[in-house]
């Protein structure tokens, strides 16, 4: 696997967008010509590359919400894996761009696809696809450091290590290794001798207790819509699948059997149930194993939302009820209430059963801070009126009209995933030396879960949800 193209953008609130770093490698672009023929598309300058970004990530032309090129019902965007559409002479789509989005930073690569550009191949059978991603996360965790911030001028040195850095984990454009957050590399100092494994990056041995962590994340996605003539939707998905399995190169070896019983066609209601087994060595950064989706029989939240509207007075009533296999102990859990195309919030009149709520006229928008708990009912309710009189207008969508509207959940739930998936600590094996404490741990987060209001007509999904 080689990268034919390297960006670190820098999108500080408050100041310009800019490439901070940049690198490219002929003859990886060498290698990529050949490949593609009459059809390749070679990789433009920094500032062509900076916009196509910032517009396919939704950062750039926030005036005109709708772009055509990104928000088409036609196309799907598959982050972090991107297309970028380049116009003019030679242009065409660069793919796959993939790119890490972290605080003040975008990291961005373009990987060296060794198969013809069509018919385009999966994601999940191309090896250049996770080596990237190993890449950008190592390189994000080296500027950023493991809580994922960094000060300015902490930065700004890591930033100036970046062409001895690449020398070292990423020669002519290959990678053989990833960065952790710490000191630039320098010269090479004494070690104990031992056979311990090391990055090409860094010169010392690991100092410090023997642990592992091993994590699982588990996101869940909803379209609820509270009208029998439009079906809910929902899916589940983790990072180990029932369908695709999608795994870290560092794996060295997988039963064929689990490959063939657990890659189905999504009309087959057959999976390969588990449990999972994967024999891997593991580089020192974090990295992420593999990826799963699960179906579930109910999302976690039920809700629904009715608006009636008389002059510039809305009437909202909001219902949320936990499901009751769902524990109900939350880190945190949200519910926003935008409406756009109106004037600017005026007066609100608006009761909670549970809960704080915080009114931000100038975005129009409610923020239902529900908390830690739902009660022992494990159902909130929301009821009030909210005027529109204000001025300068509100904040505009081309899609939230008239009723059509919806509110967005943000939660997270510890210690819990609604498949039951979970990494079993004590079948956790280390062939080492050293006996590590191994520390295992599971969450659910939402994501893109909505409830539309079921008084106003909404859209659609198509996408790959599931009852």
């Amino acid at each position: 696997m080689s990268v034919r193209a390297l960006w670190i953008i820098s999108h500080e609130k408050g100041e310009s967008v800019t490439v901070r770093f940049s690198r490219r490698y002929p003859t990886v672009e060498q290698r990529a010509k050949c490949l593609a023929g009459s059809r390749h598309v070679s990789v433009p300058e920094d500032a062509t590359v900076l916009q196509l970004l910032l517009t396919e990530l939704g950062l750039a032309d926030l005036d005109k919400p709708f772009v055509a090129a990104r928000d088409d019902c036609l196309y799907r965007q598959r982050q972090p894996a991107l297309e970028l559409h380049v116009e003019g002479a030679g242009g065409g789509v660069l793919w796959p761009v993939l790119a890490i989005p972290q605080g003040p930073l975008i990291l961005a690569c373009l990987p060296l696809i060794d198969a013809p550009p069509e018919p385009r191949p999966p994601l999940s059978s191309l090896f250049s696809v996770s080596q990237g991603l190993a890449l950008l996360t190592g390189l994000q965790t080296f500027l950023c450091g493991s809580g994922g911030k960094a000060d300015s001028e902490g930065l700004a040195s890591r930033l100036a290590a970046m062409p001895s850095v690449l020398l070292q984990v990423c020669p002519l454009g290959t990678p053989l290794g990833a960065p952790q957050t710490g000191a630039p590399p320098t010269a090479a100092v004494p070690t104990p001798a031992g056979a311990q494994k090391q990055p090409a990056w860094k010169t010392g041995l690991h100092r410090g207790k023997a642990v592992v962590n091993v994590d699982l994340k588990e996101v869940v996605r909803s379209m609820q819509y509270g009208n029998q003539s439009r079906q809910d939707l929902w899916d589940v998905y983790g990072t180990v699948t029932t369908k695709d399995i999608l795994v870290h190169p560092c794996v060295t070896s997988l039963d064929a059997s689990i490959l063939t019983a657990s890659s189905v066609d999504d009309s087959d209601s057959s999976a390969f149930s588990g449990p999972y087994k994967f024999p891997f060595s593991p580089p020192i950064e974090p990295f992420r194993l593999c990826s799963y989706t699960s179906q579930v029989p109910v999302p976690p939240i039920l809700g629904s939302y009715q608006l009636r509207e008389k002059e510039n007075q809305l009437r909202l009533a909001v219902s949320l009820k936990l499901h009751e296999s769902v524990r109900n102990s939350f880190e945190y859990c949200e519910a926003h209430l935008p409406f756009f195309n109106r004037d600017q919030m005026g007066s609100v009149d608006v009761k909670v059963s549970s809960g704080l709520l915080e009114v931000s006229k100038e975005k129009s928008l409610l923020v239902w801070v529900i908390g830690q708990k739902f009660p022992k009912s494990r159902e909130v309710t929301l009821e009030g009126r909210v005027t529109f009189t204000g001025q300068p207008p509100g904040p505009t969508d081309p899609l939230c009209t008239g009723l059509t509207a919806y509110i967005k959940l943000y939660f997270r739930v510890p210690d819990l995933t609604l498949s039951g998936c979970c990494v079993d600590q004590n079948s956790v094996q280390v062939y080492s030396s050293v006996k590590p404490r191994i520390i295992t741990s599971r969450e659910l987060l939402s994501s893109e879960y909505y409830i539309w209001n079921s008084t106003g007509s909404a859209p659609v999904s198509s996408g790959h949800m599931m009852l």
